[in-house]
């Protein structure tokens, strides 16, 4: 298996596409590409539909899948609020590639059988397939997609992004093959000698101890532990520095923990969803999740040091499993809301990804909402950087 990664910022998208063109290829060193993904910038909108074709000009692109994004990652660089085009190819013998797309309008009830959901998608579960998915913010019924996908492949990772670049319906663009959509999702199905593994970094830090949801109704929250979860945020925000406490005004957060057979959930084991709403009366809480009792929950903070202490913690992690050694690319889905308006500099997570696991291949793009695991579960994320990293199953 051989990856390459390539980033332009030339002004003219024909430019783009010839000088990465020209570097994959030479990266590749003459072996065939089996799979090309392509992310391009919003100040290419007007050139969106010739993308496909420049590229087929210059090379074969094997499979072909990619979007627009309000920022373009590539060969390990991060370029946002500017003109960009990136590509990563991949060569990958003995790896079975099935494509995707769906309005997402017309999806099979949540209730059905897993069989019915594989049957819409086409695609064999007993393959264990790896899922790429990028989708239209607009016209994407995330939840409930990711949902019916895990209940019917709950053995298969998922990762991928919402296009991003547009403000209405319409703007984005989604290339698959040789069709572009300008609504729904489109994906792609791996299997065969391919593992996929994935690193969802969600920049927050726990505060606190974990406590139980011993009453609640759908996403308000009204008891923790016996006590009114107002009561116990008091009892945390008490024994916080200074820092914290300015924090907990603008950057509070719930984890809510994913797997309820582990005894003591860590950082990262935690889904970090928004606190909507308070409720001074009675001390319950509106939370951005359909919770149920007997959940571990916690309160989480989120300031650049602490996502960036987040982000590493999750790759010594990963590296500390011995997979990255093996790694041959990788794609980065990260937040419109990180990079640069985050860290205040240019290439913060793709910088720190090649520090801890080295020079792997990485592109990808900034997202209206990242795709990633937590736990076993496919959630829509904000404010994330979600990896999917290949490597040889065998």
């Amino acid at each position: 298996m051989r990856w390459a990664s390539h980033l332009s910022t030339d002004d003219a998208i024909e430019a783009c596409v010839e000088r990465s063109t020209e570097a994959v290829r030479k990266q590749m060193g003459g072996e065939e590409v089996h799979l090309t993904l392509i992310f391009v910038a919003s100040q290419f909108k007007d050139q969106y539909e010739e993308v496909q074709k420049l590229i087929r000009n210059k090379m074969d692109p094997g499979w072909f899948i990619g979007c627009s994004g309000g920022g373009i990652i590539g060969g390990g660089k991060e370029v946002e609020q500017q003109a960009a085009f990136s590509i990563t190819c991949a060569n990958m013998p003995g790896v079975e590639i099935q494509s995707i797309y769906s309005d997402t309008m017309s999806l099979p009830n949540q209730d059905t059988a897993p069989g019915i959901w594989r049957e819409w998608l086409g695609i064999d579960a007993e393959k264990q397939p790896k899922f790429i998915f990028l989708a239209d913010p607009f016209s994407f019924r995330g939840e409930e997609f990711l949902s019916g996908v895990d209940f019917a492949y709950p053995k298969s990772r998922k990762v991928g992004g919402l296009a991003s670049g547009a403000n209405m319906q319409g703007g984005n663009v989604l290339y698959l093959d040789d069709k572009t959509y300008h609504n729904g999702l489109i994906g792609l199905a791996l299997s065969g000698n391919i593992a996929m593994d994935t690193i969802v970094a969600q920049g927050c830090r726990p505060i606190g101890k974990p406590v139980k949801v011993t009453k609640c109704e759908n996403t308000l929250l009204t008891e923790l532990d016996g006590q009114p979860p107002l009561e116990v945020l008091q009892k945390v925000y008490e024994g916080l520095n200074e820092n914290d406490r300015q924090l907990v005004q603008t950057s509070l957060f719930l984890g809510i923990e994913m797997d309820p057979l582990k005894d003591n959930p860590q950082q990262g084991d935690f889904l970090i969803r928004n606190i909507m709403g308070a409720d001074q009366a009675n001390g319950g809480i509106a939370i951005g999740s359909i919770l149920r009792e007997g959940q571990l929950v916690q309160f989480h903070l989120r300031d650049k040091i602490m996502s960036a202490e987040d982000l590493k913690l999750m790759l010594d992690r990963y590296r500390s499993g011995g997979n990255s050694k093996d790694a041959s690319g990788a794609l980065l889905f990260s937040c419109l809301g990180r990079g640069q308006y985050l860290y205040g500099k240019p290439n913060h997570d793709s910088d720190m990804f090649r520090d801890q696991l080295g020079d792997i291949p990485l592109g990808g793009f900034f997202c209206n909402g990242e795709i990633g695991p937590v736990g076993n579960t496919t959630f829509l994320h904000g404010y994330t950087s979600s990896f999917g990293i290949f490597r040889e199953a065998r």
